[in-house]
């Protein structure tokens, strides 16, 4: 992220259909599936399903 020294992954996970067209579950595994793969950048927003999406991720990363 420029000169922040923040280092993220080439690869982000987009979010947007987390909690409408892909239930919880399944997204919680693709969030699992991506960490593993070295995605550490995932785009969310409180406007995907209001705010769903982000309760969703949220589940997934915690701890």
């Amino acid at each position: 992220m420029g000169r922040t020294g923040l280092k993220v992954s080439s690869f982000c996970l987009g979010t947007m259909t987390f909690g409408r067209q892909v239930e919880e579950k399944e997204s919680i595994q693709i969030i699992h599936q991506a960490i593993d793969a070295g995605v550490n950048f995932i785009d969310t927003a409180d406007m995907y399903v209001n705010g769903v999406t982000e309760q969703i991720v949220g589940k997934a990363i915690k701890g």
